[in-house]
């Protein structure tokens, strides 16, 4: 064997095991990633074309089916994974809102949750404050038919609860206040009487406590004040109750409106002013049960199929958005990272896998689905890389010691993307194994042992990116996102998933977590 030869053998043996072990696919994905990366276009389909995509309505089923088509286009096998059902189904349409009467017109500012009523068409109504008291809604009882009620409390995105259990809490509470006014009139006397100063006891609350009794009485709909940017969720005890039909769903409105405009209106209705709002909310609910599924790609493994390396993140988003952010940011990089693994031809040792998980936003049951559906290919993962966050991008990533010399060797490619991005691979200390899920679908696995080693990010060009002004609200947009961060992003998910599914041995789990 001549020098050149023996050089030759030393260097692929030295790379064997690494991503290092299909160079020219490498190389491929980073020329893509730079001259021909669709992240962007992936995002706007997902985002601007279905928008937001809550699991039991047309857009995610839609979302799904369009992803199913893409894998394959590409050349991976991928298939549908029914994950559950909902009771019913959800179709959000437009909503409009304004103020009539009063100094001057207003364009009402508002959201609504989703499986929530909206109205009969365009509804006119007068404006009243919520009873909180037997005698205060015996006195506006007729006044109630046709109005639109201003509720207590701050929403935090949730509809007002009207389960049974909340309807034994509000019975608990009027029993309690009916308590507390007699002592107050009794105080009232001693101040009149005698002279005294005694304070009222105050009145225990709870928005929408005569809920029901307003809902026979015919109001159009109850408003709630809702901080900038606003928040809406999903009515959580309709979808979860098993006892839901088409047949009993709610019909009276649940607004949030603008805190801004919710202080104005509110004065205006306590000054008993002469005014009207007048809402036009399109949201539609569909014969159910709906199924929702779990969209899964593969490339296969040549050497070992039945171990998995698995990109993911959650399909479902809030629709008062488009979920741009949450999770087009793990949607949208992961999709690209397998069209560029597809394109450049990658030859995985072990499989790599692409999960795109349906409702984690109605609490992580795509995720619970697919884990117990393969639950006895969990100890052959080798990592779970899920994304679920911001648009920022990977910087680094800490892993068990065990694992370190390998995610060096794979990470070492990245330097070649963009010198201006940083990459390091640290060692993180041994935690305590989960006992409960937490707030993402990793959470999940991780409970079940399973390796969910995720990149550590940051807004490294100071785009001044903040998650909590998207979170479930409004401006969750195709346009929050940063298009070089989401490139970037995909590039390293394909060479990473890629190095990991290429060692020569299975990534060891020692060190994971704190011997007990």
């Amino acid at each position: 064997m001549n020098k050149l030869c023996v050089a030759a053998f030393l260097a692929a043996s030295l790379y064997a095991g690494t991503a290092y072990a299909q160079p020219a696919v490498v190389k491929k994905i980073i020329e893509t990633g730079k001259t021909d990366n669709r992240v962007m276009h992936q995002l706007d389909i997902l985002t601007n074309r279905f928008g937001g995509r809550p699991i039991g309505s047309d857009a995610y089923e839609n979302a799904a089916e369009w992803m199913l088509r893409e894998f394959k286009s590409w050349g991976l096998e991928a298939h549908l994974e029914e994950a559950g059902e909902v009771p019913v189904g959800f179709n959000r349409g437009p909503w409009f809102g304004r103020l009539i009467g009063g100094d001057q017109a207003m364009d009402l500012h508002f959201v609504t949750p989703s499986y929530t009523s909206g109205t009969k068409g365009i509804q006119r109504g007068h404006v009243l404050i919520e009873p909180k008291t037997e005698t205060e809604l015996k006195r506006m009882k007729h006044q109630l038919k046709g109005a639109w009620v201003l509720v207590s409390g701050k929403n935090v995105g949730w509809p007002i609860d009207h389960s049974a259990k909340a309807d034994s809490l509000r019975d608990a509470i009027k029993a309690e206040n009916i308590e507390i006014e007699k002592k107050n009139n009794t105080l009232m006397e001693e101040n009149w009487s005698k002279g005294t100063k005694h304070e009222m006891l105050p009145l225990r609350d709870m928005p929408g406590l005569f809920y029901k009794e307003m809902c026979e009485a015919g109001v159009l709909g109850f408003i709630q004040s809702a901080s900038v940017p606003l928040r809406a969720l999903y009515d959580r005890p309709l979808v979860n109750d098993p006892n839901t039909t088409f047949d009993n769903l709610p019909e009276v409105c649940d607004i949030k409106l603008d805190e801004h405009q919710y202080d104005v209106i509110k004065q205006m209705a306590v000054e008993r002013r002469s005014f009207w709002l007048e809402f036009d909310i399109r949201n539609h609910f569909k014969l159910g049960p709906v199924k929702y599924h779990n969209v899964v790609a593969s490339i296969k493994g040549t050497k070992y199929p039945d171990e998995y390396v698995i990109v993911s993140g959650h399909l479902d988003a809030f629709d008062v958005a488009t979920g741009g952010i949450d999770c087009g940011t793990g949607i949208g990089p992961m999709m690209e990272a397998a069209r560029m693994l597809a394109l450049a031809g990658a030859k995985p040792k072990r499989t790599i896998l692409f999960v795109a998980f349906a409702g984690e936003e109605f609490g992580l049951l795509g995720a619970q689905a697919y884990a117990e559906r393969h639950k006895n290919e969990l100890g052959k993962i080798a990592n779970l890389f899920n994304r679920d966050g911001g648009p920022t991008p990977p910087v680094g990533i800490s892993v068990p010691q065990a694992m370190y010399d390998d995610f060096v060797e794979v990470c070492k490619p990245l330097k070649d993307i963009r010198p201006d991005y940083p990459f390091e691979v640290k060692v993180a200390t041994p935690r305590k194994r989960p006992t409960k899920t937490g707030g993402t679908d990793a959470s999940v696995f991780a409970v079940k042992g399973v390796p969910t080693y995720g990149f550590m990010t940051e807004d490294i060009k100071g785009y001044n990116f903040s998650y909590g002004e998207i979170w479930h609200t409004e401006r969750d947009l195709y346009t929050k996102n940063i298009p070089e961060y989401q490139e970037h992003t995909a590039v390293v998910t394909a060479i990473v998933a890629l190095g990991i599914a290429n060692l020569n041995k299975q990534l060891s789990r020692e060190g994971m977590y704190v011997e007990e």
